[in-house]
């Protein structure tokens, strides 16, 4: 089992997502589930990000909804699977949650882009809010309240995702700003995927980032008391993103030529301080 947990965290390691230094600090139980949830996570958007053929990529992602079926029989064959099959035998991890996750995936691949906001939430649901109830699951909660959190707090970072990629999503032919949105500031997907920045487009993205900030806050406020030590890496994910958002509204939104982000080095820190802040909070 333990060089299943090693290729998780591998995994999770190489991303090098703000995700990984808020598990650190968990028991190590849950560290384990939690490598092994984001593992998943990031096996599965690989096949979509990295697959050039998309007839292939769906049958990776099938494979995939085949060996979720198969841990949830006792069966698994990959080491991801076998360690979600440890996982869930000592958390409540629904099975029709690795399988929202797995249709957030089919969806990007099928990507034709969004219309409406509305349309967008589905598939933000799907691959970000999603993942966040199992990993409400994981860190564990007494009041149901904290799903709410949860599920706004997924939206929030898919949001700020979505701000931070906008570049790198363009080159992919990809824009995940809905059509609407972009009409509204005067702009259309074309201009997104010739990069042309513009005052409107810097316009658009403080309205982008101004709405991941409204559900951070919604997510805030939706966190009850009690669960707040337990929930506590969500918080620490929460404030390295947002500390991210805070440096690219410093650049002025300089994202579609680059690629903003932390540090390792500075990313532990904030996931130091924050753990003992939420920590001394509790406390009091």
């Amino acid at each position: 089992m333990d060089t299943v947990y090693q290729y998780c965290k591998k995994k999770a390691a190489q991303s090098g997502s703000s995700f990984y230094y808020s598990f650190l600090f968990l028991p190590t139980e849950q560290r384990k589930a939690i490598m092994a949830l984001y593992a998943f996570c990031r096996e599965v958007d690989d096949i979509v990000d990295e697959c050039t053929d998309k007839g292939i990529a769906a049958q990776k992602l099938q494979w995939w909804q085949t060996e979720i079926e198969r841990v949830y029989q006792g069966l698994p064959e990959h080491p991801i699977g076998k360690a979600i099959k440890a996982s869930k035998e000592r958390f409540r991890l629904n099975k029709e949650l690795f399988e929202q996750i797995l249709q957030g995936m089919t969806m990007d691949l099928n990507y034709q882009g969004y219309e409406t906001f509305e349309d967008l939430k589905l598939y933000c649901h799907c691959v970000a809010s999603v993942p966040g109830l199992l990993a409400s699951e994981i860190f564990g909660y007494e009041d149901p309240k904290t799903l709410d959190y949860a599920r706004n707090l997924g939206l929030a970072f898919q949001l700020v995702n979505i701000i931070r990629d906008v570049g790198e999503d363009a080159n992919r032919g990809r824009v995940y700003i809905p059509e609407a949105e972009l009409a509204q500031f005067s702009l259309s997907a074309a201009d997104i995927l010739k990069k042309n920045d513009s005052d409107n487009f810097r316009a658009l993205m403080k309205f982008q980032a101004t709405r991941a900030r409204d559900y951070y806050q919604k997510a805030l406020e939706a966190l009850p008391k009690v669960d707040k030590l337990k929930q506590g890496s969500g918080l620490i994910m929460a404030k390295i993103y947002f500390t991210l958002l805070d440096e690219i509204e410093k650049s002025n939104f300089q994202v579609l030529h680059q690629n903003i982000s932390l540090t390792p080095l500075r990313k532990l820190w904030i996931a130091w301080k924050t753990s003992r802040k939420i920590k001394k909070q509790c406390a009091s």
